[in-house]
This record gives C-alpha cells, sequence and structure tokens, in this order.
C-alpha cells in the first residue's frame, strides 16, 4: 500500500485536529469496520469516552478507550463510516476539554511491598525502597482504561502534580507474572489479574480478585474507578473494598442428553460467536474464528446460528454421540466417519444407535473445522458467551478425554432437507486477503507498504487464535517512526500489527483488546473466515480493497 494510497482513503480522516471550541481530535482510519480517535493526553482520552459513550447511536458496537485514542467499532451495515465520522466530530466539538471528569467508586487494596523490582524503582527515581512504597501508597489512583488482559487497570495518579516520574519496562519480559502482582511501567501503575507473561516492575502483591466473570461487574477497577493501595504486613489482614455486587452462584448443571469425548485431537474448543461490548473492562469478544463455518454447522442440523459448537484444530477429534443426535461438520475437510461410514462433507448426519462414534482424521484441506450438534453445547457461559477466549482463560477449558458436553435446546427449526450444499473446501493454495489502511499507516515508509501488498508471505507455525504471523521482509518504519514507542491503544481482529522486528501479525479473534504496536492495515470483515483456515507454511497475499466500505 502506497502512502498515496493510504492518504486517499483516509483523507478527511487525518484532515487533523479540530481548531475553536470543543476537544481537539484526529479521527484516523482503521479498515471497514471502526475509527480510531486520537487526542493529545489521557484526559482528553478519557473526556471523548465519556462524550462518546453518552450520544452513541444504533451502530456502535464497542468503545475501547486507551492512553491517547479511543477505538469506535461498528456494525457498518447499521452505521457507515461517514456517518460515524460526522456524528464523532459532532459530539466532541461540544465537549469540555476541562470538564472535571466525575468521581468512580473507590477501591482499596491491600498490598504487601515487596517486589522482585522495588530496588530497581528506588534507583530509578532515587530514593530508597521505603520512599516508593510511602510515594506509590499515598498516591490516590484513577483506572484510565483496562487493557492487555480481562480486569488490567492501567492506573495514572488522580492529582498528576503528585505523579512520580515514569519508569521504562524490564529489558526482558518474564514468561510468567504471579496473580496480583503490583507493577510500574511508563506513567501508569497496574494489577495482574491473573498469572501471565509480563515486562513492568514488580513491586508488590495483593490478594484481591481483579477478575471474575461471574461478579457484577467481573472487573474490580473499571475505567474511572479510583484506587488507593494500602500496605499491609502479610495478607489476609485486610480485604479489598469496592462497590462492587456479590458475586454470584454459578449455573446448575445441566441435564439430559450428553455427549462423551473420546478423543480430544490437538485441541478442540467450544465456540459461539463471541461475547462482544465488553472491549472495556479488557475482555475481547473471541467466538469462532471461522464464523461463515460455524453459522452453516448450525443451519445444517436446524440451530439458531449463534449456538454453541466445536472448533477442531487439525482434526482427531473422536465423540461417542447419542442416539439420534444429529450432527454437520463444515469448515476443514478430512475424512469424517460416523460408526466407521464415511460423511459427505457439509451435510447432516443422524447417529443410529447409543454411543456412535463420530471421527474426524486429520484435515486434508484447511486448518479448522467446525462440528455442530443439533440443540447447540450447553457449556457453561461466562459474559453472555460460551466461547473460550485462549489468551484469557475465559469460557470454557479445552476439551479432553473422558469430557461430557451436555446437548442444549438452541433449535431454530426443522433439519433441513438437502442434497447438496455448494460450497468448496478451504484453498491450500495462495490466499488472497483483502486489507485497508490502519491507523498508523503513516509510520511506515513507501517501500514497506509496496512490500506489504506485493510480496508472497507465507504463515508462520508460530501463529494461534490470537494472531496469525506472516514470514516476509521486514517493513521499516519511517525515519520518524523509528524508535518511537506507541501508547497502547484499542485493537480489532484483522489489525495487522508490526512488531519492532518489521514482522506483520494479522491479530486473531483471541488477541488484546489493546496493543502497544503500530498497525498498518486492517484485513477487511469479510477476509477474517479465510485467515482462520490459513495452514503453516501456506502463502499469503494482501491486496487493497477499492470502493468504500
Amino acid at each position: 500500500m502506497s502512502d498515496g494510497a493510504a492518504a486517499g482513503a483516509g483523507t478527511s480522516a487525518r484532515a487533523g485536529a479540530r481548531s475553536g471550541a470543543g476537544l481537539a481530535a484526529r479521527i484516523l482510519p482503521c479498515g471497514d469496520r471502526a475509527l480510531l480517535v486520537e487526542v493529545d493526553a489521557l484526559e482528553q482520552a478519557l473526556a471523548a469516552h465519556a462524550a462518546l459513550a453518552e450520544t452513541a447511536p444504533a451502530g456502535v458496537l464497542e468503545l475501547v478507550p486507551a492512553a491517547r485514542t479511543v477505538l469506535v467499532r461498528l456494525d457498518p451495515r447499521v452505521l457507515g463510516l461517514a456517518h460515524a465520522e460526522h456524528w464523532v466530530r459532532e459530539t466532541l466539538a461540544e465537549t469540555d476539554p476541562d470538564a472535571a471528569l466525575p468521581d468512580g467508586p473507590l477501591v482499596e487494596l491491600p498490598v504487601v511491598y515487596d517486589g522482585d523490582d522495588l530496588a530497581t524503582v528506588a534507583d530509578h527515581w532515587g530514593c530508597e525502597p521505603v520512599e516508593v512504597v510511602e510515594r506509590h501508597a499515598r498516591t490516590e489512583w484513577r483506572c484510565a482504561f483496562v487493557g492487555f488482559a480481562p480486569g488490567f487497570p492501567y492506573l495514572v495518579p488522580v492529582d498528576a502534580a503528585l505523579a512520580p516520574p515514569p519508569v521504562p519496562r524490564r529489558a526482558t519480559s518474564r514468561p510468567a507474572v504471579p496473580a496480583g502482582a503490583v507493577a510500574l511501567a511508563a506513567e501508569y501503575t497496574g494489577v495482574y489479574p491473573r498469572s501471565s507473561p509480563g515486562g513492568w516492575q514488580l513491586i508488590g502483591r495483593t490478594d484481591a480478585t481483579l477478575w471474575d466473570a461471574r461478579r457484577d461487574p467481573p472487573a474490580l477497577v473499571a475505567p474511572g474507578a479510583r484506587v488507593r493501595f494500602v500496605p499491609v504486613p502479610e495478607l489476609g489482614t485486610t480485604r479489598s473494598r469496592a462497590s462492587s455486587a456479590p458475586v454470584a452462584p454459578a449455573p446448575p448443571a445441566a441435564h439430559g442428553r450428553a455427549i462423551e469425548v473420546v478423543e480430544p485431537g490437538p485441541l478442540t474448543l467450544v465456540q459461539d460467536l463471541g461475547r462482544p461490548g465488553r472491549a472495556a473492562i479488557g475482555a475481547g469478544a473471541a467466538g469462532a474464528f471461522d464464523r461463515a463455518a460455524h453459522r452453516l454447522a448450525n443451519r445444517l442440523v436446524g440451530n439458531d446460528e449463534t449456538a454453541a459448537a466445536l472448533e477442531v484444530l487439525l482434526g482427531g477429534l473422536t465423540l461417542a454421540l447419542p442416539e439420534g443426535a444429529w450432527v454437520a461438520v463444515t469448515g476443514g475437510v478430512g475424512a469424517v466417519t460416523l460408526d466407521g461410514a464415511s460423511l459427505a462433507p457439509r451435510l447432516p448426519a443422524r447417529a443410529g444407535r447409543e454411543g456412535a462414534l463420530l471421527h474426524i482424521g486429520r484435515l486434508e484441506h484447511g486448518l479448522r473445522a467446525t462440528v455442530a450438534v443439533r440443540g447447540g453445547l450447553d457449556a457453561a457461559a461466562e459474559l453472555g458467551s460460551r466461547s473460550r477466549d485462549t489468551l484469557s482463560g475465559i469460557g470454557p477449558a479445552p476439551l479432553a478425554a473422558g469430557s461430557i458436553l451436555s446437548i442444549g435446546d438452541a433449535v431454530e427449526g426443522p433439519v433441513p432437507t438437502i442434497d447438496l450444499v455448494p460450497l468448496d473446501a478451504p484453498d491450500d493454495g495462495p490466499l488472497e486477503l483483502a486489507v485497508r489502511p490502519g491507523p498508523r499507516h503513516d509510520w511506515f515508509t513507501e517501500s514497506a507498504h509496496e512490500s506489504l501488498l506485493s510480496t508472497e508471505w507465507r504463515v508462520s507455525p508460530r501463529s494461534d487464535r490470537t494472531g496469525v504471523r506472516l514470514e516476509g521482509p521486514g517493513l521499516d518504519r519511517t525515519a520518524e517512526a523509528t524508535g518511537r514507542e506507541l501508547p497502547s491503544e484499542g485493537m480489532l481482529p484483522g489489525s495487522i500489527q508490526v512488531s519492532p522486528d518489521g514482522a506483520p501479525t494479522i491479530l486473531g479473534p483471541d488477541a488484546p483488546v489493546t496493543g502497544g504496536y503500530p498497525v498498518i492495515a486492517v484485513v477487511t470483515d469479510a477476509a477474517l473466515d479465510s485467515l482462520a483456515q490459513a495452514r503453516p507454511g501456506q502463502t499469503v497475499r494482501l491486496r487493497l480493497a477499492t470502493g468504500r466500505p
């Protein structure tokens, strides 16, 4: 993608900051289903998010606040990009950038200040570790946004005049930071809600539960909340206090007909169409990677298209079905048998006996198969969805041998009478994906844009549901962007992030809701299902989509 082509696609969006009254903002292109609103400071981003949330029209699916931006994710069938841009500009023109932010609830977190990096932070601040503790604990913090992981709060001082000096991230990220770790990076304080990799400087730990999907709201610290850290000699002596509802009891176990997992294959997950609308608290949508295959499999057995089904990586799955159960297999293609008899692809089949064995062999075309059973899978829901998010750990665990899957009641109509579904198997040849400009396309040189569209990229084996990494030439940044750090900003599936080594990665359904690598382009929504079937080693060509989104 040349700089000229990218600029042409987003000329009005990059017209620059407004002058005069209101909140000045830049509206940047973000593919065919989102806009990125950029302002100059965190306080302005918070004001913009509040104003947009108050006036959001139909068609706005999600608002994702971040350090200097608000991602506006749209349903373009309801609200077009041009109309959305007009709404954003009109709203921010009437927003007072100096208005005081409303005080959110106060959350007090008990902390033992014994982190491994406490002395390192003291060196950065030019003081003793005890002074770090005193300064950190006497500061009142505000949650600016939530990202990286569900419930991970990015906290900044309520009074900017009392802000401690920024602290750089560690040169080497830790492979595992324990849940409850209190940490610093740049101008932020954060608390890890679960064990995960991380490069922040650890100064202490808390036993507060930052994230519980059964709680309402699930995030203990949500955007706008105020936080005080209370030093304690040991955990368990002080309980965290917050204005949140009690934890709801787990739903009762489902009863009735069920499926037994005989062999789970390399990775088989329960998926539905995801949990959109939770990005502001750090939870991505997840959901079926190949949405078209998921919808088709459900239609073939008479289900509602949103019913939970199985996403099978590479094959190798064997299920024992109850008598009379209808099943359908779509997506990736391999040998499929029911009690030893071969089944035609993309057609419904019925189990003729109790314990009938459905087996999906190694996929010969594509990467993921979808298995739907009439009634859907009645797995436990989290945040309104039965989808497994492999990054955050939300949703039902991957299947294991002996797992029992209850069958639900998500039936919409009869099993259709069909002779053929005229669809081809996933193509193992060069895969072509349409892209549109990303918000940071101007961070890259003209030769990088040319390489993006002219290279035959190869899918890396280091790909999964969080992202599909492409192997090929490095994409160079402009001189102005070289060495520059991007404050965390909202991401959406299909965003092509470029890491500092120049390697592009196309974000998948389980990617973090915010990220700090610049996005050069975004795969169009219609092309995302094809990406789900891209096998390691397969070649990928990216082309610039034409016409208005």
